[in-house]
């Protein structure tokens, strides 16, 4: 039987963790890709490369895009990293202005970038990890671009003119962090592995300042367990 294989577009994030445990328990064989696109700091990657152990991850890939060169947002350097009360409401943002988080087209770079792996591996599907509190403040988290994306996929490739095509997969599009936490729990994600912050200290822990951190801190609070990353052995 051939093996099915799934291009993961892996963050070292909770979200890209559970869409990786999602695509697993469907019988995939998982090759990630994690982008170093010029963010402030790497712990990110660290995080990437003990999810993907953790996970069994066939092959992990690292890439140097350098989208700081283009700047453009402040988790490449440009302004300060948001912080203070965060404004949520049933896990949606409250308003659609885009924050200064928003890296420009980052998904759109990162999913070609996995369209063109997937290709060479003949892979069944690229796997982003994109939710419904992501997609009420990033224009490319969207369920409409990931479906723009997909349609894509089957006229810029060759597997797509064959009609071969890789699927993209956003399991978690409809999902709040509290609902993608206890799914992940469920498929045995170990989220001490993962990372979320976007403004980490000196020795890698979370700031529990940035929005990130207030959704994460939020979604594990509604999950109704502790976050393993603020435990004292993390």
């Amino acid at each position: 039987m051939t093996e099915k294989r799934a291009v993961v577009l892996l963050s070292g994030g909770l979200d890209s963790a559970t869409a990786a445990a999602r695509a697993r328990r469907e019988g995939f064989a998982l090759y990630g890709l994690t982008i170093r696109y010029g963010q402030v700091h790497a712990v990110e990657i660290e995080a990437a490369r003990r999810v993907a152990a953790s996970l069994g991850f066939a092959k992990h890939v690292e890439l140097d895009i350098d989208l700081k060169g283009f700047g453009g947002s402040s988790l490449v350097g440009e302004g300060e990293i948001p912080t203070g009360e965060l404004q949520t409401s049933n896990f949606e943002l409250p308003t659609s202005s885009v924050p200064s988080t928003y890296v420009p087209a980052r998904n759109t770079v990162f999913l070609s970038l996995a369209l063109a792996w997937a290709e060479v591996l003949a892979a069944d599907r690229i796997v982003i990890g994109v939710n419904a509190l992501d997609y009420s403040g990033y224009p490319d988290c969207r369920p409409e671009f990931i479906a723009a994306f997909d349609y894509l996929a089957t006229l810029a490739t060759r597997a797509g003119v064959e009609g071969k095509a890789p699927r993209i997969w956003a399991p978690l599009q409809h999902l709040g962090k509290a609902a993608i936490i206890r799914a992940g729990l469920e498929l045995g994600v170990d989220y001490g592995a993962t990372h979320s912050c976007y403004s980490p200290g000196s020795d890698g822990r979370p700031c529990g300042r940035c929005d990130s951190c207030r959704l994460r801190a939020r979604g594990f609070e509604d999950a109704g367990v502790a976050d393993p990353l603020l435990s004292p052995r993390a």
